[in-house]
């Protein structure tokens, strides 16, 4: 596997936050049904992709949005 290259996980990670979820629970049961992973887990692959240049070239728009929103939320503490 190329080093540059996101793994399938995160790149599933990436592609679940690129969808809109509608109703409460519904993302967090997407989280356990399709990664197998409790959404605490989930969260912290998250923020640490948000973190990874390689997370970055594969899907700039989100990424992006993703770090503005986690910073907008670190401001308002």
């Amino acid at each position: 596997m190329d080093e540059e290259r996101l793994a399938r996980r995160e790149q599933d990670i990436i592609a679940l936050e690129r969808r809109g979820f509608l109703g409460p629970g519904a993302k967090e049961r997407a989280i356990r049904e399709e990664l197998g992973l409790a959404p605490v887990r989930y969260y912290q692959l998250l923020n640490a992709l948000l973190d990874d240049p390689r997370a970055l070239a594969h899907d700039p728009v989100t990424v992006n949005r993703l770090r503005r929103v986690r910073e907008s939320r670190r401001t308002e503490r």
